[in-house]
């Protein structure tokens, strides 16, 4: 089965993915460092935890990209199909997937209309897409629509750092730069899109105050942590912090 739709190829979120060489270092460019890895890792985390237990759920993974989500789910059991507008980067999750010796289900697929019934999986989990999709609400009424129980996925909030580097780029596409013009979010507006469609919102993760950015300069893991405890502390991540990631359920009908 694929996507019910034909990628965009106009917008960069198809555009930049569609690059080989692209594909081949995504996982290096985000992940690697000690910042990468706390970020791959806690995510990991988070994602389990949200899902738990995670052994013999049916899972989508909505732009899956490299597969990095998908596989680790696969390794604690969950039955995964990964879709993503790219060939190119699924081709990477096919790879990293044989290479892991788990079982995952790579398809060709879009987000703005996923080619599945209604209520198709347990659970549809998104990272890293809606900031970057060009019609955000369509691409979560997707994700409610085929998700039989939970969907999980993360966003930049508006009140974050994240929104500083947001606003820089998307002046920066103006004046005609090749960037990546990512969109942030009010918390109230994902919550009543959640609503529209029948879900609540149950849990959430917020990860960081300051930019990922600085943290990554820093190149500690062990400074980032004391760092971002004390702010914690005061009260700030449950304001500010960033990304959030979050799981909602499907209410009673």
């Amino acid at each position: 089965m694929t996507g019910a739709r034909a990628p965009r190829s106009d917008h960069y979120s198809y555009r930049v993915y569609a690059d080989p060489a692209m594909a081949e270092s995504f996982d290096g460019l985000r992940f690697s460092g000690p910042i990468g890895q706390l970020i791959a890792r806690t995510q990991e985390q988070v994602i389990a935890g949200f899902l738990d237990p995670v052994e013999g759920r049916e899972v989508l993974d909505v732009g899956t990209g490299t597969g990095r989500a998908a596989i680790a789910l696969a390794q604690r059991g969950a039955r995964v199909t990964g879709i993503d507008a790219s060939a190119e980067m699924l081709a990477v999750a096919e790879r990293r997937a044989h290479d892991t010796g788990v079982d995952v289900t790579f398809l060709r697929g879009d987000a703005h209309g996923l080619g599945f019934d209604d209520r198709s999986f347990d659970v549809v989990i998104c990272l890293r897409v809606l900031m970057h999709t060009p019609d955000w609400r369509k691409s979560l009424a997707e994700l409610c629509r085929v998700a039989r129980h939970r969907v999980v996925f993360d966003y930049p909030a508006l009140l974050s750092a994240a929104a500083l580097q947001a606003a820089a780029r998307r002046t920066a596409l103006v004046f005609g730069a090749r960037v990546e013009a990512y969109r942030v979010f009010r918390s109230g507006a994902v919550v009543a899109a959640l609503q529209s469609h029948g879900f609540r919102l149950t849990g959430e993760h917020r990860q960081f105050v300051l930019p990922i950015a600085l943290h990554k300069r820093l190149n500690s893991e062990a400074a980032t942590g004391r760092i971002e405890r004390a702010l914690a502390r005061a009260g700030l991540t449950r304001v500010f912090g960033s990304p959030v990631t979050v799981v909602a359920e499907r209410c009673a009908s």
